[in-house]
C-alpha cells in the first residue's frame, strides 16, 4: 500500500517540486518530514513537476518506504497534522489515505486544472507581489470578453506544439483541453485551464496569449490559426511563474 497525500504550497521560496542538487524543493521537504515522522527513508512521488516559483492549491503525491521491509502503519486521518508538524509553514498537507501499489500519482491522473492569476490594476498590489502577475494595466469588460472568446478556442483536442517552450523532450504534443475560461474575481483576472495533460510552460504561454488578446495585440479570431500553425513565435510571451497555480488533480 502507498500513502496518498494532498497538499498545498507557496512556491516562492522553492526551485519547483522535484528534488535538485543545491536547491530547495518541495519534494526535499516532504522527504525530510516523512523520515522524521516514520523513522526511515521514504520515496515521495508527485503528480507533477512544478517550476520554480509556481504554487499549488491541490498537489497530489504518494509516500512509500525506500526499504520494502519498512511499513507505514499510521492511521491516515492522523497523517496531515503529523506531517505538518515537520514541514515549513509554506507547505501544508490537508488530506491522506492509502492506495493500492499499482496507483501512480502522475500516470493515474485523468485531468489537471491550472489557474493563472493576473492583477487587473494600474497600481501595484503588495499582497500579490509573489503570488500573481502584476503588469500594472487595467483591462476593461470589453477586453475581458475578448479574452473569454479567445479562451474557448483552446477547448478540444489539438496539437499544442506552438504553446510549448523550447527544451522539452516530449515527442507527443497533442493534448485535450476540457475547459478554458477567463473570469474576473474582484480585480483579479483568473485564467482556468483543465486538460488531460500539459506541455512545458503550456499554461503560461496560453495565459500570455490571452493577455495579449486583452491588450489588443492579438485578435481573438486569430487563435485557431495560431494553434494550427504549431509555430511558437506566433503565440505571445510566456508569463512569469508566480501567477501559476496547480488548482486541482482528478483521478
Amino acid at each position: 500500500m502507498k500513502l496518498f497525500i494532498r497538499l498545498m504550497y507557496d512556491g516562492t521560496a522553492y526551485s519547483g517540486f522535484q528534488s535538485q542538487k543545491n536547491s530547495r524543493t518541495v519534494q526535499e521537504k516532504l522527504n525530510e518530514a516523512a523520515k522524521l515522522l516514520f523513522g526511515f527513508d521514504c520515496d515521495v512521488t508527485g503528480c507533477s513537476r512544478t517550476d520554480a516559483g509556481v504554487h499549488a492549491l491541490d498537489f497530489c503525491a504518494v509516500i512509500s518506504p525506500k526499504n520494502p521491509s519498512d511499513i507505514i502503519s499510521m492511521e491516515a486521518g492522523r497523517v496531515p497534522a503529523a506531517l505538518n508538524f515537520h514541514l515549513p509553514e509554506d507547505v501544508s498537507v490537508f488530506y491522506a489515505d492509502y492506495r493500492d501499489d499499482d496507483f501512480h500519482p502522475r500516470y493515474s491522473v485523468k485531468r489537471k486544472t491550472y489557474e493563472y492569476y493576473i492583477v487587473n490594476s494600474t497600481v501595484r498590489n503588495p499582497l500579490w507581489a509573489k503570488r500573481a502577475y502584476m503588469p500594472r494595466r487595467f483591462l476593461d469588460t470589453q477586453a475581458l470578453a475578448a479574452m473569454k472568446k479567445a479562451a474557448a478556442c483552446f477547448i478540444g483536442k489539438h496539437d499544442f506544439a506552438g504553446f510549448m517552450s523550447a527544451g522539452s523532450s516530449v515527442a507527443e504534443t497533442v493534448r485535450t483541453v476540457y475547459s478554458c475560461d477567463v473570469r474576473d474575481e474582484r480585480g483579479l483576472i483568473v485564467i482556468s485551464i483543465s486538460a488531460d495533460g500539459f506541455l512545458y510552460n503550456m499554461v503560461r504561454i496560453i495565459s500570455g496569449t490571452l493577455f495579449a488578446v486583452g491588450c489588443g495585440r492579438i485578435s481573438a479570431d486569430s487563435i485557431p490559426g495560431i494553434i494550427d500553425s504549431l509555430d511558437r513565435s506566433r503565440a505571445a510571451e510566456t508569463l512569469p511563474p508566480q501567477g501559476l497555480y496547480l488548482a486541482s488533480v482528478e483521478y
